[in-house]
């Protein structure tokens, strides 16, 4: 290779060189201003008191001999939770609308925002999203919990993408849905699609119920309540006392002890009204995790109407899953298509599946009716499946020279 070929070789790669920084250089310009401009990073962290009982909890037996006299056992059974705490950390990019104001001068991540629920946007033609995770825990156990939310509003769609973890009330999903959007006037749109929603919680299945409830062919209990306390690991042993009136009358019961030797009860009903609550919560979760997500598409419709002023603001909104669901993955006999048709312990031959109707709505209200008094109204309710979900809140202001 001569030395002019060698030169006009150096040239053109620079010149791609150079293009290609060029080309690169505008696509992160363009992902800077269409998605990371005016979003926000956060980190957070917040500490409080547990929940501390007015009262003490004591729980007394005699066990000492048979004489009343000879004394009772007295046992502090108050629950004792350690602090709680949470800790959150994500990217958010949301739009508010123009009655809409930011809470504090920086973001935690459990913002209250109509972006979520509202079939449109503030902005049209934007991206919105958040990315939300965070550590939590309350009463003394541990959560997780997340959101995960895109959407993006047109002049004749909508889309969005979204999951939520929320540990402490068991609410646990994922849903994608694409709608049509059309315009009645300036004000009102109206939206209709398809969504999918999945859920790992069984819900309308509830194994220790349908266990506890199974019969034989002749009616009668197949499994006891004991079995699962000894299954636990919870033991219990009897014993007698007098009645302090009447030596020859006593009475008798049991003390029960946990797998490690700790007493946790003195009777049958301690035991019944104090552990084995949390005993049948965990053999419902043993059952549940053995079950496979599921997943279901039903069609949806949506209703926005927006108005605003700076005296007279009005926006309500509302979202309809339509009762025409579809199971299109886990195990469609324990679907909350069947969650009337257990008894017995038994799913009931020939059945009928029973569909619903799952929907939110919101409405945000203010009225300036003077120039230093107003009043304002804020609401929202959402049911799905067995989980709901609302806030109502309804405020008069006042405002001093």
């Amino acid at each position: 290779m001569n030395y002019q070929t060698s030169k006009q070789w150096t040239v053109t790669l620079l010149l791609c060189v150079l293009t290609f920084n060029s080309v690169t250089a505008q696509f992160y310009k363009k992902f800077y201003d269409k998605i990371l401009k005016q979003g926000t990073v956060y980190l957070t962290t917040n500490l409080s008191n547990s929940i501390e009982a007015s009262n003490r909890k004591y729980v007394v037996a005699n066990t000492r001999g048979n004489d009343f006299w000879d004394g009772l056992d007295l046992a502090d059974n108050t629950e004792v939770f350690p602090f709680d705490y949470r800790i959150g950390l994500g990217i958010r990019k949301l739009a508010r609308f123009d009655y809409e104001r930011k809470p504090f001068n920086y973001y935690d991540g459990n913002e209250v925002q109509l972006a979520y629920a509202a079939p449109g946007s503030a902005v049209p033609s934007t991206w919105e999203y958040q990315f939300h995770v965070e550590k939590e825990r309350w009463r003394g156990e541990l959560f997780d919990n997340h959101r995960f939310f895109i959407k993006h509003t047109g002049n004749y769609h909508v889309f969005k993408v979204e999951s939520r973890e929320v540990g402490k009330i068991n609410l646990k999903y994922q849903s994608a849905e694409i709608r049509g959007r059309f315009s009645v006037g300036k004000k009102f749109h109206v939206s209709a699609g398809a969504i999918v929603r999945t859920h790992e919680r069984a819900y309308g299945y509830n194994p220790i119920e349908l266990w506890l409830n199974e019969t034989d062919e002749y009616g009668f209990p197949i499994n006891s309540w004991l079995s699962l306390a000894h299954d636990s690991g919870y033991y219990d042993y009897p014993y007698e006392a007098d009645f302090y009136d009447d030596p020859d009358e006593n009475y008798g019961d049991y003390i029960w002890k946990d797998p490690e030797g700790n007493t946790v009860a003195y009777t049958d009903g301690q035991f019944l009204e104090n552990v084995f609550p949390s005993l049948m919560n965990q053999y419902n979760r043993e059952q549940w995790d053995l079950l496979d997500t599921f997943a279901e598409v039903a069609p949806v419709v949506g209703l926005d109407f927006y108005h605003y002023e700076k005296k007279f603001w009005l926006h309500a909104y509302g979202n309809l899953i339509l009762p025409y669901h579809a199971y299109i993955r886990g195990d469609k006999e324990k679907s909350y298509l069947n969650r009337n048709n257990w008894v017995d312990g038994q799913l009931q031959e020939g059945s009928r599946l029973e569909q619903w109707l799952d929907y939110s709505a919101g409405c945000n209200m203010g009225w300036n009716i003077k120039r230093h008094f107003g009043i304002f109204i804020e609401s929202e309710y959402a049911k799905m499946w067995d989980s709901r979900l609302f806030n109502t809140m309804v405020g008069v202001n006042y405002k001093f020279n």
